[in-house]
């Protein structure tokens, strides 16, 4: 046998091995992922603007008409289209961020702005079923009267529960519950003077609810350093 053919014969088992393994040496563990973090914009400067901006509206609209049930068909495009669909969405995005309270109050209303609008809807027919001879009763006022005041009491409890948030916040709930206490009262008795302080009162409300959403998305990272509001006495928040 020649000494190639001994080469061609022996040469390929030089690319077979053998790999051992220690059994006794623990496996690496595999490596972990890192979680995706996914960042969350704040929904709450839009509710507090859809709050302040119907609030302004029929506040400015009644110290005008000097007379709450006057003001309504204007309001009705403010109240539905924008604080009650607004604030219903910014509700459900703090119930899915955590925020119970934040979502209670927005979620509640936004309803509120929703019903209000429906109060005076044609095609649901309130004020067409207390009215005769083209002319509105005492009692569709009543029933206005105690519409308010039930919001009225919701939003007292709100008050109650936002004392360790922040002051625009505790300051416009506070003066909501002025301003629905003089509005109710005003369709109760039908006095021109409840409705100028309900409407005053409303509009003071409704600077708060601006202040707390400017200082919510005013920030170094959209404005210039010169545009801040001016600082306001903070308490601790657990919303």
């Amino acid at each position: 046998m020649s000494s190639n053919s001994v080469t061609e014969k022996e040469g390929p088992r030089d690319n077979y091995y053998v790999q051992t393994v220690n059994m006794d040496t623990p496996t690496p563990p595999a490596p972990q992922m890192q979680p995706f973090q996914r960042t969350y914009g704040n929904p709450a400067p839009l509710g507090m603007l859809a709050y302040g901006t119907v609030f302004l509206c029929s506040s400015i609209l009644t110290l005008a008409a000097k007379d709450l049930n006057h003001s309504a068909s204007l309001v009705l495009v403010f109240a539905t289209f924008y604080g009650g669909i607004s604030q219903t969405l910014v509700g459900m995005w703090e119930m899915f961020l955590g925020n119970t309270f934040s979502a209670t109050v927005f979620t509640t209303y936004g309803g509120f702005n929703l019903s209000y609008g429906a109060l005076y809807l044609p095609q649901i027919g309130l004020a067409a079923a207390y009215t005769v001879d083209g002319v509105v009763g005492q009692e569709f006022y009543n029933a206005i009267g105690i519409y308010l005041a039930i919001w009225d009491l919701i939003t007292f409890l709100f008050l109650l529960g936002a004392i360790r948030t922040t002051a625009p916040i505790v300051a416009t709930l506070g003066f909501t519950v002025c301003a629905l206490t003089c509005l109710s009262a005003n369709a109760f008795t039908g006095i021109p003077a409840l409705a100028t302080a309900g409407g005053a009162l409303g509009i003071i409300a409704s600077f708060g609810a601006y202040y707390g959403a400017l200082s919510l998305f005013w920030t170094q990272q959209t404005t210039f350093s010169f545009i801040r509001l001016p600082p306001l006495i903070t308490a601790p928040s657990n919303v």
